[in-house]
């Protein structure tokens, strides 16, 4: 095998290898620090006192009866419903736990009717997920403090909503009395502020906590490329811990931390819980099993006691966070808040310096043109021209390749035995010509990486969640739902998922065919073989992968035959299209020279 096949095929292999290992082996992003703390300290009504916390521990899993189903779970205690144009649902009265939410704006599926996005549930139900703020009390408390199974009074008729925050009350008959005022706002964000008003003649010591529970362990996607678990901003770096992971501990894991915040993401979903980022905790991942049941908790510890003196109140704040992973929502609360790393909620990625660039310009176009069907054409047109300088000197160098062949073809008759001098004047006419045997492959370099940002960004960004393109193609991150091997629909039966051949997979592989096509056949067996089998191949792969990142590709590979052809013409080297393709298949081949 010549030096040019290896080049080939090495290339070739890389090319794939990249791609398959992108999809099955890709690790978990690298932890990234902060590169700023200055963080404002939230604004808190009353006389308050801490001092160094000693005891108190944050409620853990409660027993449980018998799994129950959701609606028989919200009939069983009073509750606060609310509503935005966001989120709709309830808070449980009884602990003040918000543990029913829906997501107004999300549907199960692309048809208009299918129910919306249930997020929380109560603590029983399957699948249950619900948070909660409180305190318990410090060493040497015996002031009697409200708990998980304290039901609290909210106002008559009162529904929360973002124009409207409601108060909860609770009095425990012995001179302290609690108030949980609660606000909802920036769509998916709850506000807690938890007042204590003391009546009595000595001071009460108590240490704020808030946790999220997760009871049973959700079915993840699977993939390598986002992330799906436990996670949090602890200590100035981005904590992820797959549910697996924290089954195995025996212990909770338990960080210290000033700022930042933990909880639970999904793909699309996430529910964390933020301390005052002036506030030094104590975070915690936990995992323990209840009947059969695998339970998760996250939740954080203040490590200052709040001291509530005689005639006097105190309070504290924290948020709970609980919707979409939309990445102008994240970005406007980390920020309006202060809140350290809160944009890591959402995914990026190793190349988050290609990936969330790319994101923000599809966004950008998609705001124009109202499409992101529309907008990945755009913006591949776009990058097209970012790179052009770069691909119209490899394809300059390609056009020149194909002038020396004849000279080429001359070195290979004079040294036919002696591989090593044939190899030495080739690579001597190369330099004379100033041409590289590797050109060709640069195109391919700069578009792997382009790939795999766009990959991420259809893969895991809400934002194109049942985006639609344009005839069958409702959701562009998804596979697309056609097959070749049921006549696209003709034949009632559904293929398996490596069978799902679609429409455009299938014009993605003619459209990479074809522009191979634009260079003669190789002689080599081997190199005309992997130019005939790779578009195949390539379809057969990107047949499962989200239909967005095809018609990419597809449209992509159609930009690089136009490209291409104009800049060979302008060399002068001539397309035999016609005639590459007749030698390309054997069969047409064969039939020309009988």
């Amino acid at each position: 095998m010549n030096f040019e096949n290896k080049n080939f095929i090495a290339a070739i292999l890389l090319s794939m290898a990249i791609i398959f290992g992108w999809q099955y082996f890709y690790a978990a992003p690298l932890q990234k620090k902060l590169t700023a703390e200055t963080q404002t300290a939230e604004t808190q009504p009353g006389a308050s006192q801490t001092a160094p916390a000693t005891g108190g521990t944050v409620p853990g899993v409660a027993t449980q009866a018998a799994p129950v189903s959701r609606e028989e779970a919200l009939a069983r205690s009073p509750r606060l419903p609310f509503k935005s144009d966001y989120v709709e649902g309830s808070i449980n009265l009884k602990g003040a736990m918000i543990d029913d939410l829906h997501l107004l704006r999300y549907r199960e599926t692309i048809d208009p009717k299918s129910p919306t996005i249930t997020f929380l549930s109560p603590s029983g139900t399957p699948g249950a997920l619900f948070s909660e703020q409180g305190v318990v009390p410090a060493t040497g408390t015996t002031a009697k403090l409200p708990d998980p199974n304290t039901v609290w009074t909210a106002p008559a008729g009162a529904v929360l909503s973002e124009d409207n925050p409601v108060t909860l009350t609770w009095d425990n008959g012995e001179g302290l009395k609690f108030s949980r005022k609660i606000e909802l706002s920036d769509e998916y964000l709850f506000t807690v502020t938890q007042i204590v008003e003391n009546t009595t003649q000595a001071p009460v010591a108590m240490i704020p906590y808030a946790r999220i529970q997760r009871q049973d362990t959700p079915v993840v996607s699977g993939y390598w490329v986002f992330f799906e678990g436990m996670l949090g901003w602890v200590d100035g770096a981005l904590q992820e811990i797959h549910y697996s992971d924290v089954a195995e501990q025996t212990e909770p894991d338990r960080r210290d931390t000033k700022g930042g915040w933990v909880g639970f993401t999904d793909k699309y979903w996430a529910a964390a819980i933020v301390p005052d980022q002036s506030t030094p905790v104590t975070a915690s991942f936990l995992h323990q099993k209840l009947d059969g049941r695998d339970v998760y908790q996250t939740d954080y510890l203040a490590k200052d006691a709040m001291v509530v003196q005689p005639g006097q109140q105190a309070s504290t704040t924290g948020r709970i966070f609980a919707g979409a992973k939309v990445v102008r929502t994240i970005n406007a609360i980390e920020s309006l808040h202060q809140i350290q790393g809160f944009n890591y909620m959402i995914d990026w990625g190793w190349f988050y310096f290609l990936t969330k660039p790319f994101f923000f310009l599809l966004d950008w176009i998609k705001g124009i043109v109202g499409n992101f069907g529309i907008a990945i054409l755009i913006a591949t047109v776009l990058v097209k021209l970012a790179v052009f300088p770069l691909a119209n000197k490899s394809y300059a160098s390609m056009s020149k390749m194909k002038k020396l062949q004849p000279e080429m073809e001359r070195l290979k008759k004079e040294y036919p035995e002696d591989k090593m001098k044939q190899q030495q004047e080739m690579m001597a006419l190369y330099k004379r010509e100033k041409v590289s045997p590797l050109s060709g492959c640069l195109p391919v370099v700069v578009q792997i990486p382009i790939f795999f940002a766009l990959y991420k960004v259809i893969l895991t960004s809400i934002e194109l969640r049942h985006a639609p393109f344009f005839g069958w193609i409702q959701d562009l991150s998804a596979p697309d739902p056609t097959s070749l091997f049921n006549l696209f629909g003709l034949i009632p039966w559904t293929p398996p998922s490596m069978l799902m051949i679609g429409v455009w997979p299938i014009i993605m592989g003619i459209t990479m065919w074809l522009q191979m096509r634009l260079n003669p056949t190789p002689p080599d067996p081997v190199q005309a073989s992997l130019f005939n089998w790779m578009p195949v191949m390539f379809t057969f792969m990107l047949g499962t992968f989200p239909v967005g990142l095809v018609i990419y590709w597809a449209w992509s590979n159609t930009l690089s035959i136009l490209q291409q052809s104009y800049i060979m013409k302008r060399h002068g080297v001539e397309i035999d299209f016609f005639g590459n393709v007749k030698n390309s298949l054997p069969f047409l081949k064969k039939k020309a020279t009988s």
